[in-house]
């Protein structure tokens, strides 16, 4: 995951007034998971195919390694610069930086809690909130006309991030109507297999009894499965398994009946990305919140759509 091509300084103008060349700066969150790195392709692939000189930066989820890399960036004087936040919160200071230098800039994938919506031109990516909703409601007819208490564990994303936030949010928002759905254990695992794993085990030695676990991403997700296997029980049977993002492992885990449903969000935001970069750089007015398209699996949609699976 090392940097993408063009590490030359960039022209009083990024290049642009002589070239037309556009020059972006990305500062992605980092590789965390599957879906981040086939993220990072998507962009690092389109970026070459339309042409326009990608500096690229990994942030290792730290917040302070981004505000670096904009900043960077920014003294470069690229023509625009996009990046995926690691939390919500803290950008302004820096998003303040890059509007005084003329320098726009696009959030992917995840927003940010600013109240000043000016200091970034459009957010592109999925709706969180809907996520975790699909997720609720996948559950809610699940269990339908039974009344038994059904114990639900939560695999959070990374703490203060907006996937997190939105997709308990959402989920919470739908299954709290029904009394019998209990969340009786919540914590983060960082979006990344080990730690779901870890946490997992945790949630085991703790729980005698759980019947769902609802986990923000796949890459947790599998992780959990190893833990839950670790303990004599069967995933997917013993446990049903909700799990968010649909990448190649998590959607094989699913054919296999290991995961009971996966909601997807598509890591393949790349040319939506470079076409509004250059209508932003050009001064042409977009839509300030752009959705990527998306949709849920079921097991036996997962073994229809793995042929052909890009990530």
């Amino acid at each position: 995951m090392g940097a993408c091509g063009g590490e030359n300084e960039a022209g009083s103008n990024g290049g642009n007034a002589d070239d037309g060349k556009i020059t972006m700066g990305f500062a992605q969150v980092g590789a965390e998971s599957g879906w981040r790195t086939a993220n990072t392709k998507s962009i690092q692939e389109a970026a070459q195919a339309a042409g326009i000189e990608l500096k690229f930066s990994d942030a290792q989820q730290k917040q302070e390694n981004q505000i670096k890399a904009i900043r960077s960036y920014i003294a470069q004087k690229v023509d625009i610069i996009a990046f995926s936040p690691v939390v919500e919160s803290g950008w302004d200071t820096v998003l303040k930086e890059a509007k005084d230098a003329k320098i726009p800039v696009i959030l992917t994938d995840r927003a940010v809690d600013s109240k000043d919506t000016s200091l970034y031109k459009t957010f592109i990516g999925s709706d969180f909130v809907l996520e975790g909703k699909k997720a609720g409601e996948w559950l809610v007819k699940e269990y339908q006309g039974k009344t038994d208490t059904v114990n639900i564990v939560e695999l959070q994303g990374t703490t203060g991030s907006a996937p997190a936030n939105d997709r308990k949010s959402g989920f919470a928002d739908v299954i709290k109507a029904d009394p019998k759905f209990k969340v009786i254990a919540s914590q983060t695992g960082d979006f990344t297999r080990a730690k779901g794993k870890e946490v997992m085990e945790a949630f085991l030695k703790a729980n005698p009894k759980i019947d769902v676990l609802y986990a923000h991403n796949d890459d947790m997700g599998l992780g959990a499965i190893e833990a839950i296997e670790a303990a004599g029980k069967k995933p997917g049977v013993d446990i049903k398994i909700i799990t968010v993002d649909a990448v190649k492992d998590g959607m094989t885990a699913l054919a296999a009946g290991k995961i009971n449903f996966i909601v997807e969000c598509s890591p393949l935001l790349g040319p939506q990305l470079m076409d509004l970069a250059k209508k932003v750089v050009k001064g042409e007015t977009v839509e300030q919140r752009v959705l990527t398209e998306e949709t849920t699996f079921t097991p036996e949609q997962a073994k229809a759509a793995l042929p052909n699976r890009k990530y």
